[in-house]
């Protein structure tokens, strides 16, 4: 059944693949708790809301006894530095510049959560970073490869480039790992590691990688632009540089990328017009404008009012006087923190 299982997901476009006991990652809930004591969340509170069930598997789903992880490659066909340079511009994350990874991965593992429980007669339940499911230290269970010193997932066969699909099922599937590239002999693809490498740590813009596998979130200029809400701390601000939504400094720096084997699923492949946006137009949006903009992106769950913020403070940082009109318009914005985003960046841009 694993072996066929495997089969089925692989024609559906996974390039990674691996079954683990529910209970294979028994560290997971402790790493979590101490994380969460330490206030790295920030302001999710729905981490520390739903840290009994995120844990374990058998917290969220106590009749679970198998969990599937599967992985489908976004590798970049673009440089993902290649507008930090350009002030004029804006600089989305990689993941962001396509469809939205929730609806593209979520369709796959219906198809094939439909499969098992047809061939099996099963429950099964299947996630896509909507649940309090913990897929990274899942994923290294499976055998899809480790978790770096970034935290991000990493694997010989696919570097850090892989969004992350969960489906937990009441059967009792074998183990089963990714294969190695070169031949047929199953291995567990954590078998690799970063050793004395530090360059993720190195390349984030804001230190937020506080130690070798831990990241505190407050500081990450991906938690402050897409997660968190109100003004960003003006200790951060002008580290953002040009990056509006994400950042992908820590990923792009690993130096297991250039192994990376698989093309990004068709789906997945950047959307031209963000390939290299103008930050003029992007601050121009009103609310029905950005919903236009990025509809089918996940772009759009953050709004338009923390998307504008976000790029005023790129504005603030671009030293370019063009923007100064479309900045100063924000000025009287209902929103506080685009108004407040819109002072700052005046100021900076030495007309406030």
């Amino acid at each position: 059944m694993s072996e066929r299982l495997e089969a089925e997901a692989r024609a559906l476009g996974f390039a990674a693949f691996g079954i683990a006991n529910a209970n294979a990652a028994p560290e997971t809930e402790a790493r979590l708790n101490a994380w969460l004591a330490d206030g790295c969340h920030g302001d999710m509170a729905w981490m520390a809301d739903t840290a009994e069930r995120r844990g374990s598997p058998t917290g969220l789903w106590p009749e679970v006894r198998s969990i599937i992880m599967l992985g489908l490659p976004y590798t970049p066909p673009l440089d993902p530095a290649r507008n930090l340079g350009r002030p004029e511009l804006a600089t989305i994350s990689v993941y962001a510049l396509g469809r939205d990874y929730h609806d593209v991965v979520k369709s796959k593992l219906k198809a094939l959560a439909s499969w098992l429980h047809r061939q099996s007669g099963e429950d099964v339940k299947l996630f896509v970073d909507t649940a309090p499911v913990m897929e990274k230290p899942l994923a290294q269970a499976a055998g899809l490869g480790w978790q770096g010193k970034h935290t991000n997932l990493l694997s010989r066969q696919h570097g850090n480039w892989l969004f992350l699909g969960a489906i937990y099922t009441t059967a009792a599937l074998e183990p089963q790992h990714t294969p190695r590239s070169h031949g047929s002999t199953r291995t567990s693809a954590a078998t690799a590691s970063c050793g004395s490498c530090t360059a993720c740590i190195s390349a984030c813009p804001t230190g937020a990688i506080v130690a070798p596998y831990k990241v505190d979130a407050r500081r990450c200029i991906s938690y402050l632009t897409i997660e968190h809400k109100g003004p960003i701390p003006a200790e951060f601000r002008t580290a953002l540089g040009n990056r509006i939504y994400g950042c992908d400094d820590c990923l792009a720096a690993c130096p297991w990328n250039r192994f990376a084997s698989h093309p990004a699923d068709p789906a997945l492949l950047p959307r031209a017009e963000l390939a290299a946006p103008r930050l003029a137009d992007f601050l121009a949006l009103d609310d029905a404008a950005f919903r236009t903009v990025f509809s089918g992106s996940p772009i759009k769950r953050i709004g338009r009012n923390r998307f504008v913020r976000n790029c005023l403070y790129a504005a603030g940082n671009s030293g370019l006087d063009a923007l100064v009109p479309a900045v100063s318009a924000l000025l009287g914005d209902p929103d506080d923190a685009v108004a407040d985003a819109a002072r700052w960046a005046l100021a900076r841009l030495g007309h406030g």
